[in-house]
């Protein structure tokens, strides 16, 4: 069965060097630092590996994140995959929890995260199960 939470989250994003082939190709990368409310009380780490085109408001990114803390009281960590386009300003974005990456209390965890932001605040929606 399938459950739903939604939270806000702070994140900060730190620049971080790439090597000179992509740097020159127009990769940026960036490390990720959350620290997500609500019923998902965690604390998320991760690397981002992104790319703007010449098109304003057009890129993608990749990432990987750990995170760590509680889910509805449940202790452990999981991984998230971040994969996302922007068309011209249009988002479309995949995050899912990596399967089997759930430890203690969280071992058989699977589902997806939503990212919405508004008024420049960042929010979740995790739509998540356990086998």
């Amino acid at each position: 069965m399938t459950e739903r939470i939604s939270g806000s989250f702070d994140v900060r994003m730190t620049p971080q060097d790439v090597h000179a082939q992509a740097a020159a190709a127009g990769f940026a990368r960036m490390s990720l630092d959350k620290r997500y409310h609500g019923e998902l009380d965690a604390t998320g780490v991760g690397e981002m590996l992104a790319v703007r085109t010449a098109t304003a408001g057009s890129a993608a990114y990749v990432a990987i994140e750990k995170v760590e803390g509680t889910l509805r009281g449940r202790r452990g960590s999981f991984f998230l995959r971040h994969a996302a386009t922007m068309v011209r300003g249009t988002p479309d974005l995949s995050v899912t929890i990596v399967p089997d990456s759930g430890t203690g209390e969280l071992v058989g965890l699977s589902g997806r995260l939503a990212i919405r932001i508004e008024d420049g605040k960042h929010f979740y929606d995790l739509d998540f199960a356990f086998a």
